[in-house]
């Protein structure tokens, strides 16, 4: 993985939610939706949607380092899921210009956050250097793995992870309304 400086790091990370906020006005500003795209883009969204939603109920923040479920197979699924929404959704809204821009956030923005919160995790867990030396950080490795924890729907509510599926289905809702308007 690339290795970002930590003063870089952190003020990218401050940057997150203002890039949501340009990433949203461009993809409303830019999409052209048709009922194809939709039918393609949507899916791939909503699969992204339910690996955050698997993601969420398996993580108890600060508190144990999240091996289970999703997290026994790639050590970022919130991040794969995330990837995977915006890719549905650039799908959706047939505008290859939208793909770059998200791909540049995600590079410049997402991926020094990844960084450091794995610098966290490293220093709140002593196991976490053999996790992330048997389980791959994007690209899921999909042997069989033991057990562990079991999705919990009360995490999942606390990681607040519905908020994601508002704004997704706010984001279909407005793809639809101007592919048929």
């Amino acid at each position: 993985m690339i290795h970002f400086p930590k003063p870089y790091a952190d003020a990218v990370a401050r940057l997150r939610v203002p890039s949501g906020f340009l990433l949203a006005a461009a993809f409303a500003w830019c999409s052209n939706p048709d009922t194809r795209s939709l039918a393609i883009g949507l899916p791939v969204s909503l699969g992204g949607l339910l690996l955050r939603a698997w993601a969420a109920g398996h993580l108890a923040k600060n508190l144990r380092l999240a091996t289970s479920g999703p997290y026994a197979h790639v050590r970022n699924p919130l991040y794969v899921g995330t990837l995977l929404v915006a890719a549905g959704l650039v799908i959706a809204a047939r505008r290859p210009s939208l793909a770059l821009l998200f791909a540049a956030v995600f590079f410049l923005v997402y991926l020094p956050v990844v960084e450091l919160e794995e610098q966290h995790l490293r220093k709140l867990f002593a196991e976490y250097t053999a996790y992330a030396s048997r389980v791959p950080a994007f690209f899921p490795a999909w042997k069989a793995r033991n057990g562990g924890q079991r999705f919990s729907l009360a995490l999942y509510r606390k990681n607040r992870e519905y908020q994601a599926l508002g704004g997704f289905l706010a984001g279909a809702l407005f793809l639809i309304w101007k592919a048929f308007r």
